[in-house]
Formats: C-alpha cells, sequence, structure tokens
C-alpha cells in the first residue's frame, strides 16, 4: 500500500517526493536528458531519476486524483496524464502553430537523432517551415514568438541554446517530449485543416496540454 511505501522513505525522500511531485503536475514533462546553460552540455536530470526510482509510489499517490504517470524509457521522458481531461493548459493559435511546426522538424530529423534524440533547429527555420505549410503569410509578432516559444520551454517541449526567441538564428533545442504531445494523428488532423478553402486563422483549432 501507498502508506507503507511512504514511510519506508526516509525524510530526505519525503521531501524531494514533495518536491517532484509538484514539479510534475506543473510541468507535465520530466526529461532525463537536459540542457545545462552553464555546461552547454546535456545532463542527466536527477528528478527524472527520482521518478524512476519511486515510480510506484507516485503512481498510486497520483492515481487516486485521476493521474498517470508514464514512464518512457526509451525517449527518456516522464509524462502525467489526468484521465478525466482536466487541468488543462489551453494553448493559443501562434503557440499551436509553433508546436505543430517544431514536431514536424523533429520528425524529418529522425534519422540524425536516432542517438541523442535531441533535435537542434533554429527559430528562422521555424518561422520558414511555417510559411512553406501555409500557417502564416508574414512573421509572427515578436510578442507571440517570445509568449509561445517560452510556454513551450516551460513544459518541457523545447530548450533555448542562446540568444533572444525573436532572433531568425536562435537555436532550440527539441526534446523528444513533443512526440507523446503531438501524434501523427494530429499532424494528419492538422493538414486537413489547413487545405480547407476558406479557412479562418483567428479561430484555428488550438491544442491543449494536461
Amino acid at each position: 500500500m501507498w502508506a507503507e511505501k511512504w514511510e519506508k522513505l526516509t525524510e530526505r525522500d519525503k521531501e524531494g517526493f514533495t518536491r517532484v511531485v509538484n514539479l510534475l503536475l506543473n510541468k507535465t514533462f520530466i526529461l532525463r536528458d537536459e540542457y545545462d546553460s552553464k555546461t552547454k552540455n546535456m545532463v542527466i536530470n536527477r528528478d527524472f531519476r527520482y521518478i524512476e526510482r519511486h515510480h510506484s509510489l507516485i503512481e498510486e499517490y497520483l492515481s487516486v486524483a485521476g493521474w498517470h504517470v508514464q514512464n518512457d524509457s526509451y525517449r527518456g521522458v516522464m509524462a502525467a496524464y489526468n484521465r478525466f481531461g482536466t487541468n488543462r493548459y489551453r494553448l493559443d493559435k501562434y503557440t499551436t502553430y509553433f508546436l505543430y511546426t517544431l514536431r514536424l522538424i523533429y520528425e524529418e530529423s529522425r534519422e540524425k537523432i536516432a542517438l541523442s534524440k535531441q533535435c537542434i533547429t533554429t527559430v528562422g527555420e521555424m518561422v520558414e517551415k511555417m510559411f512553406y505549410l501555409g500557417l502564416v503569410d508574414k512573421k509572427p509578432p515578436d510578442t507571440g514568438l517570445r509568449e509561445g516559444l517560452n510556454t513551450l520551454k516551460r513544459f518541457s517541449i523545447i530548450e533555448k541554446i542562446e540568444g533572444e526567441w525573436t532572433r531568425a538564428d536562435t537555436r532550440i533545442i527539441i526534446y523528444p517530449s513533443i512526440e507523446l504531445l503531438v501524434t501523427n494523428e494530429k499532424i494528419s488532423s492538422l493538414y486537413n485543416d489547413q487545405v480547407e478553402e476558406g479557412e479562418d486563422n483567428e479561430t484555428a483549432d488550438q491544442d491543449v496540454i494536461d
């Protein structure tokens, strides 16, 4: 039972439990490998390792509130999903377009990233891809870029290596968590939406994050 497992934890692990559970619910995705701006390298995330060690305990605890914790060991991603579809964060139009475009860039780079599972692109490449897909007919406003890309960063979908979100040469790491958020079916749906004649971009479908 959950209570018995909890009592066996050290005080330090109990403190870690509280912090990590709140972090998981706040970010949705916890990554095994993250970019460290200080060392300029990918590093192992201790929070991922903690959840990995205590996965059954965390799963039992959160299941009471309707949450499921997925451990995708291949991609190196822990993900929290609410079975009732509540506690979702709705993305605005531009953030949704950024998300889907980055997912396509990730998919196209799959062979190159087979080992590291991280994909690096730039803001300029992302915007150029949006033009190509017909998602936009002009560069998104700077406020849209800053707010949208910061949102994706908050949920551990991307990470900025260097530069400002509004600069074309700013490099971005696309994390494997994007595969769990945007499925192939969602990509196909986006394409279908965009080829509909007379679509109003201001009312384009929005995506959500648990």
